[in-house]
């Protein structure tokens, strides 16, 4: 039971990477949630793609620093924003044409850019926000 249980985490794991390399490439996809999910995965099933997941050079960093409680970087946080919106307002606008589906899917929106909002966002070590130079101004004696 524990083999067949590994082998579907295993595969679910491998599709929502597929998954999350397609929504780099698509803007509708979303990636994030399918990098997460296959993380999540592969840590209960298999140490091997686990390491490989969270040491790829393209997403390993973000993943670890989300599953770490580092947050999300503030720029991922308005691109995922501002698609989201795009994507769910166009399809609640243009294509669904239940009132109560509409809601449906403003809701999730709204309750995506919550989640994201209240997020930790990520600041790199050593960043300085607002840009200032720094100066080493000797104390004078008293």
């Amino acid at each position: 039971m524990k083999d067949i249980k590994r082998i579907l985490l295993i595969t679910c794991g491998t599709l929502c990477v597929i998954v999350g390399v397609l929504g780099i490439l698509l803007p509708v996809v979303p990636t994030t949630p399918f990098l997460l999910l296959a993380a999540f995965c592969y840590a209960r099933s298999s140490e091997p793609f686990y390491t490989w997941l969270v040491s790829n050079r393209w997403f390993g960093q973000y993943i670890r620093n989300y599953r770490e409680g580092k947050g999300i970087p503030l720029k991922q946080k308005i691109l995922t924003i501002v698609l989201l919106w795009l994507t769910i307002g166009y399809a609640a606008l243009f294509v669904v044409p239940l009132w109560w589906v509409k809601l449906i899917l403003l809701g999730i929106a709204g309750g995506v850019t919550l989640h994201l909002i209240r997020t930790k966002t990520f600041k790199p070590e050593g960043e300085n926000p607002l840009k200032l130079p720094e100066y080493n101004i000797p104390e004078e004696p008293v």
